[in-house]
């Protein structure tokens, strides 16, 4: 049942506030003490219920029957062409005479407030790797210690300082990209030393189910993958997947030279901007690494805590 927050009364309060009345046992004032309503209300439910029944004490919509001021089906079409025409509130409104914000009311309940939204949206890519092993998924995540409970459940926030300095934890996740088994391991730290441990570790558990790792992606390349990578060559295979090629961003703010006419007329059409291909940078990056390399690459280079 669906009852609004100021409600005092719901249907079955209603309807045992109105019996005790019609049976005797309380009058209209006294039944408005006894239900914390007041006698105008008791009256407002005892002619309902007498009119319509049971029915008659549900709730009503507070929709008005007609609302003679409406903006016409008509007008509101022509605002939506116009909008697809790539034309702004203000032009709309000053083309049909109208109040920009009635334009901006109707564009809103149509979903067109955004020019973004005329334009038809390119599908998010979405992979799924063939086998299992082909490519697992190694992520860290950072977690603060406790050395005691914390205030959401005593209450107390007299000692919640006396945590701080406690020390973290890191938990290393591995989850395979075609099956979506995971394994999960608790590390001191996020070093090289735990990160390869970790990553024998769930190498060793997926063998234990049948698998065997081909690559692993991860963003944690510098604890994986000492060894810096070679730089590709123009026209290679990189090794490190970038990310879907996007419009590029300005370095400064666009002068106002430089901003498209669009208050007497309408937008220019958006430019179609060429993808720049896959980038080779490092920066911001997913690395993907073949397994055997990145367990040679920790049996031949000393870790740092060892240096």
């Amino acid at each position: 049942m669906n009852v609004h927050n100021n409600a005092r009364l719901t249907p079955k309060g209603r309807e045992d506030m109105v019996r005790t009345v019609l049976e005797g046992r309380l009058t209209n004032a006294a039944a408005a003490r006894n239900f914390n309503t007041t006698p105008k209300t008791v009256a407002k439910w005892l002619d309902r219920f007498k009119a319509q029944g049971v029915v008659g004490l549900r709730d009503r919509s507070s929709k008005p029957l007609s609302s003679p001021s409406q903006i016409s089906l008509a007008t509101a079409d022509a605002v939506e062409a116009l909008r697809r025409q790539r034309r702004t509130q203000e032009h709309i409104a000053g083309e049909l005479g109208i109040s920009k914000a009635t334009v901006s009311r109707v564009l809103q309940r149509r979903g067109l407030s955004l020019l973004s939204a005329i334009e038809p949206q390119p599908p998010r890519p979405r992979y799924e790797r063939e086998k299992p092993g082909e490519i697992i998924h190694i992520d860290i995540k950072k977690l603060g210690r406790f050395n005691a409970i914390g205030h959401r459940i005593t209450g107390d926030r007299r000692s919640q300082s006396n945590n701080r300095g406690v020390g973290w934890e890191f938990a290393h996740i591995a989850i395979d990209d075609h099956s979506r088994v995971a394994t999960a391991a608790i590390f001191p730290d996020e070093r090289k030393k735990s990160a390869v441990a970790f990553l024998r570790s769930a190498v060793a558990y997926f063998k234990s189910l049948g698998v065997t790792v081909d690559r692993v992606m991860t963003d944690t390349e510098a604890a994986t993958n000492p060894s810096p990578s070679p730089k590709p060559a123009s026209g290679s295979a990189s090794n490190t997947s970038a990310p879907n090629p996007t419009r590029p961003r300005p370095t400064a703010r666009p002068s106002a030279l430089s901003k498209p006419p669009c208050a007497n007329g309408p937008m220019p059409q958006p430019s179609t901007t060429q993808s720049s291909g896959a980038r080779h940078s490092r920066h911001g990056c997913t690395a993907t690494i073949g397994i055997g390399r990145m367990l040679a690459s920790a049996r031949t280079r000393p870790s740092a805590d060892s240096a």
